[in-house]
C-alpha cells in the first residue's frame, strides 16, 4: 500500500488571527499535530501533496466570490503555510516526494491533476490533514472516495470553525465514506 498525505489549505489566511477567512483558535490548536503528522509521513517515505487554495484578485466569476471575502490571493502572504507546517515545508520542499499544487475549488481533486499524479505513483491511500474539516477536507474526501482511494483522516490534524461542523465532518468521513479515522 502506497500512501500520500494531502495537506489542505493550512495557510495564513485560514489559520492566523488576522487571516482573511480564518478558522482562528480551532485551526491554530492543530498546529503541532499537523506538522508532526506531516513530518512522520515524510520520514516514512510517503508522498506529500500541499494542496493550497489559490484565487485571483477581483475574480467575480469564481463561485466563492459570492460566499466569502477575498482570500488566498495569488502572490500574497495569505497563501503561506502557517506556523510549524510552514517551517517544515521550508526544510522538505525540494524533495522529489513533496509537491505544492494550487487549487481553485474546495476539493483538491477539482480542476487539478492530483488524481493523475497519485495514480502515476501507484498511491492507493490518501491521508487527509488541514482545514476546514467540513468544507475543503470533506470535499476532497468525497472525491477521493468516488475515485476509489482508501481514505485516512488524521482527526487531530484537521479543524473547522465550530466543533459541531468538525463533528459532522468526522461522522461523514467514517459512516458515509468509510474512512479510517486516526487520532
Amino acid at each position: 500500500m502506497t500512501k500520500a498525505l494531502i495537506s489542505i489549505d493550512y495557510t495564513t489566511d485560514f489559520v492566523a488571527d488576522d487571516g482573511k477567512l480564518t478558522a482562528g483558535n480551532p485551526a491554530q490548536a492543530i498546529e503541532e499535530k499537523i506538522a508532526a503528522v506531516t513530518k512522520e509521513a515524510f520520514e516514512a517515505g510517503d508522498y506529500i501533496f500541499f494542496m493550497i487554495d489559490c484565487h485571483e484578485e477581483e475574480d467575480v466569476f469564481h463561485p466563492e466570490s459570492k460566499l466569502f471575502p477575498p482570500h488566498n490571493i495569488k502572490g500574497t502572504a495569505g497563501r503561506d503555510l502557517y506556523g510549524k507546517l510552514g517551517e517544515l515545508y521550508q526544510e522538505i520542499q525540494f524533495d522529489s516526494k513533496v509537491f505544492w499544487m494550487d487549487k481553485r475549488h474546495y476539493s483538491a481533486f477539482a480542476g487539478t491533476d492530483l488524481d493523475i499524479r497519485l495514480r502515476e505513483r501507484r498511491i492507493t491511500t490518501v491521508v487527509l490533514t488541514g482545514v476546514l474539516s467540513d468544507i475543503c477536507v470533506l470535499h476532497t474526501a468525497i472525491d477521493a472516495y468516488n475515485l476509489g482511494y482508501d481514505i485516512e483522516i488524521q482527526a487531530s490534524a484537521i479543524a473547522s470553525i465550530t466543533d459541531q461542523a468538525h463533528q459532522f465532518a468526522l461522522n461523514h468521513f467514517k459512516n458515509v465514506l468509510g474512512a479510517k479515522i486516526i487520532d
